[in-house]
């Protein structure tokens, strides 16, 4: 088949399985897009509350509660407490976990699961949702502990324990933020401590983006330290006053170096 021919098959094939009454310009001219306010909380028609994100080319929705897609995996809440069930079932008629072993499927969607809870707690985090940031992280904390005791595969495992410290600060940063809202600042440094010890102490994983997440999330939490110290409950808030004020005195090599520290910090 030609070229050409294939082009016009193609683009008729998408024109009767995506007709034009289906396609999104309506959403999106009702709700411009505004980097300064990409999100809101709002209620669906059955009265569920749901997150979306506006982007420069379209929108996402996230459920606020279970997988963020909504989905029931097995009719479980998610991959994990399926796992999980599976695992329990074991050792009640083994009377251990040994020999329990995921199944290459299963670590693939445990993975793909995990970086679903990702995109929804980073935003969240920066909507200062600290409780479901909390819930969300635990959730993956939870799957990198599965995958570390019962993934057979070192590079299957490996390639999700890598980036365990930037879970493991992004969880301690959303404990301690909280506690500081509650005028805990005393409890709010142990979380960062604890933190900080449980990053350090981590197995080492021969992956450069294991070192580069281990000594960012490090320093990243030493950072949110000193603004625990100043009762200041969002680390990125000084930097974005500082980043003001270098524009505002045109002084862009530091404002540069600002951009840079709260990409770090957001990501």
């Amino acid at each position: 088949m030609p070229p050409s021919t294939k082009l016009l098959t193609y683009v008729v094939v998408l024109y009767y399985i995506y007709p034009m009454d289906r396609e999104i310009s309506v959403l999106l001219a009702d709700w411009e897009y505004d980097p300064e306010n990409p999100t809101r909380m709002i209620n669906a028609a059955d009265g569920r509350l749901i997150l979306q994100v506006r982007r420069p080319l379209g929108i996402e929705q996230f459920e606020l509660t279970g997988r963020p897609d909504g989905k029931l995996p097995g009719g479980y809440t998610t991959v994990l407490d399926a796992v999980e069930d599976r695992l329990r079932s074991f050792t009640e008629e083994k009377g251990g976990d040994e020999g329990f072993e995921l199944e290459s499927a299963e670590v693939q969607q445990l993975r793909d699961e995990g970086i679903l809870f990702y995109y929804r707690y980073i935003v969240l985090f920066q909507m200062n949702q600290f409780t479901r940031v909390i819930d969300d992280t635990e959730h993956n904390l939870r799957l990198c502990n599965v995958l570390r005791r019962y993934c057979s595969s070192e590079e299957e495992r490996s390639s999700v324990l890598q980036f365990e410290p930037y879970i493991i600060r992004m969880h301690a940063t959303a404990r301690a933020m909280t506690h500081v809202e509650d005028d805990r600042v005393d409890v709010a440094e142990t979380v960062i401590n604890n933190a900080i010890e449980r990053i350090e102490g981590l197995e080492q994983i021969d992956s450069p983006a294991f070192q580069f997440e281990r000594v960012r999330s490090v320093n990243y939490l030493r950072s949110v330290m000193e603004q625990v110290h100043r009762r200041n409950p969002n680390p990125l808030e000084d930097l974005k006053r500082e980043l003001e004020l270098a524009v505002e005195h045109e002084d862009y090599e530091r404002a540069a170096e600002l951009r840079d520290r709260i990409r770090d910090l957001s990501s």
